[in-house]
């Protein structure tokens, strides 16, 4: 049966679709549905303790290298700035692999019990891979949509947000309850992903489409959709036993929401083959442009560009190309939103407000996601009701991201309210949060893992666009790592020398009044309120300083948010439509 008449090539159609942006974005999306593996620790952290013998301390040394792992992202964003995407990703999966699979091998009692610090370092390496990911293919998004770039950030780090929830589908229905399995799958799966999709990543001159925004809305309906039936399924498993077969059908149907964004890729890249086509027959117009005349107000500009630079000459030309010293201009920084260079950045009061709150926010969210087992397993609550609280963060860290990304960028474009703002509100929540842990009630553990997970999504995804809009997007693959570089240090200081240190002190209480030691148990366990009560308090009032903070940068960036922070890419989208249909008309001669 011939094709129909006005359908494209196959294979031209194929190569149009598989090198578009469209399809680009889709990719995208599922790379960052595989690098939320950090989110799962509190699911297979129990199986590390209680398999390796680790109290609770140790325990949280292992939280903090897998959040200095998936935080400290410089080395990736470095990598990128003289690297092609694809031997980011490349790296990425590589690393990926390496480092959970070492994890696999030591709690299946496959080699050798490992010392700490080799642990430490397996999950520092699994981690870090996670950074890779994110500078290969949500950097090159942001790139390829910066006029979007608030809802294209939300959709992004929504697709992480959600991963948690996606792992667990995809390893029940894989190799059942076997949270020593899980490990396994974040090993393989994700390096896999990245390695499919490694040459369709790359960044592309920047251009307007007419669908650009309904198309992103279409992507965050799906993405919605998905994220409720991930809720639901993970409520129902709780509650009712489903059979392997119900597990495969759940986790067909999560695959399917996954990949239907691939329809409107293809949807989108058909109608800009047939748009191209109509341009294509259309009579060319032969339009005859007189030279353009040297006004006079060029020409005075121009005297007085050779006044201030001697090195120009009348005409507009440099004489000697002589670059200043690159640490010659570090505190002469250009204005906010244009593209700042790296040690710009890095010591300018903005970014060093944005690394206190990050500290704070960023650092008390980790601390309070890596305890939740704990946490659960302190209150009483059952092994699969914990597991729930897990589930549920990754969840409403999906919601925090793009609420964060879609409502946000429409407030910031219908009313100028600052980012900076809306991130100020994003550390007020988790306060809450933390004191309905440290003043337990029935219940209240679900509420509290609802408004942490929100709001560090809220946080993650809100740092990520401020970095954007203030400093630039030229070196934003470094800037951005280097903007989450106190989330770490926070994780380490709040999750390490805070609440797991009060955590072994309690436990040590309940073993004391027992008339017990140390030595007497294998894995040291507290129970009861008391056991996160001082430690939470004091997250929540680090949360609030972080506040306060932010409120600063509110007030140095308000004038900045009222004006047109998008014309320049505006522009450059404009001269590039000129350039292609310029180019157009020669082919057509």
């Amino acid at each position: 049966m011939a094709a129909p008449r006005n359908s494209p090539p196959l294979w031209r159609f194929t190569v149009q679709v598989l090198t578009g942006r469209w399809f680009m974005m889709f990719a995208s999306f599922l790379i960052m549905a595989g690098a939320g593996a950090t989110y799962l620790f509190g699911v297979y952290s129990k199986v590390i303790k209680s398999t390796l013998g680790y109290d609770q301390t140790t325990l949280n040394y292992l939280g903090t290298f897998k959040d200095v792992g998936a935080n400290v992202g410089v080395l990736s964003g470095l990598i990128a700035e003289v690297t092609p995407t694809w031997f980011v990703l490349l790296i990425g999966s590589v690393m990926n692999f390496a480092g959970y699979f070492l994890i696999w091998l030591a709690v299946s009692k496959k080699m050798a019990k490992p010392s700490v610090w080799m642990m430490c370092a397996f999950i520092c390496i699994g981690a870090n891979s996670q950074n890779f990911a994110n500078t290969g293919s949500l950097v090159t998004c942001v790139k390829n949509f910066p006029e979007s770039r608030g809802m294209m950030l939300g959709l992004m780090k929504g697709f992480v947000g959600l991963s948690g929830a996606v792992f667990t589908q995809l390893y029940l229905a894989i190799y059942g309850s076997d949270a020593k399995s899980l490990i396994l799958l974040i090993g393989w799966l994700p390096a896999l992903i990245s390695l499919m999709f490694i040459f369709n990543i790359r960044a592309m001159k920047i251009s307007r489409h007419p669908n650009e925004v309904k198309v992103l809305y279409e992507y965050l309906y799906i993405s919605v959709f998905l994220a409720l039936v991930l809720m639901g399924l993970t409520i129902a498993q709780k509650y009712v036993t489903f059979s392997h077969g119900a597990l495969i059908a759940s986790a067909s149907f999560v695959c399917f929401l996954l990949f239907l964004p691939c329809v409107i890729a293809f949807r989108e890249e058909l109608a800009t083959w047939r748009l191209r086509k109509r341009e294509a027959i259309q009579v060319p117009r032969v339009v005859i442009e007189q030279p353009p005349l040297v006004s006079e107000t060029k020409i005075v500009s121009e005297i007085e560009e050779v006044h201030e630079n001697p090195k120009i000459t009348s005409g507009g030309v440099t004489e000697e190309n002589n670059d200043p010293p690159c640490c010659s201009n570090i505190f002469r920084k250009p204005k906010r939103g244009e593209d700042y260079t790296i040690l710009q950045a890095l010591l300018s009061v903005d970014m060093l407000i944005l690394f206190v709150a990050t500290f704070c926010g960023l650092g008390c969210s980790l601390t309070a996601v890596d305890n939740l087992g704990q946490i659960g397993e302190s209150l009483g609550y059952p092994t699969h009701i914990i597991s729930t609280f897990v589930s549920l963060v990754s969840i409403w860290n999906y919601f925090g991201r793009v609420f964060s990304g879609f409502v946000s960028e429409n407030i910031l474009l219908k009313y100028k309210t600052p980012r900076t703002l809306i991130m100020t509100v994003s550390l007020v929540l988790p306060a809450i949060g933390d004191l309905l842990i440290a003043f337990p009630f029935p219940g209240s553990v679900y509420v509290a893992s609802l408004l942490i997970g929100f709001s560090y999504g809220m946080q993650l995804t809100l740092l990520f666009i401020i970095i954007s809009e203030l400093f630039g997007l030229k070196y934003y693959s470094t800037l951005f790592n280097c903007g989450q570089l106190a989330s770490p240090i926070g994780s380490y200081v709040l999750n390490v020398l805070i609440v797991g240190k009060l955590y072994d002190q309690e436990a040590l209480k309940q073993l004391a009044s027992k008339g017990m030691t140390r030595s007497m148990v294998h894995e040291l366990t507290c129970l009861g309120p008391q056991c996160y009560r001082k430690s939470f308090v004091i997250l929540a009032c680090v949360n609030l300083f972080g506040a306060l903070a932010s409120l600063i940068l509110v007030m140095r960036t308000w004038r900045y948010y009222k004006t047109d922070i998008y014309k320049r890419f505006r522009d450059e989208m404009e001269a590039n439509e000129r350039e292609l249909q310029m180019a157009d008309n020669a082919a057509q001669h």
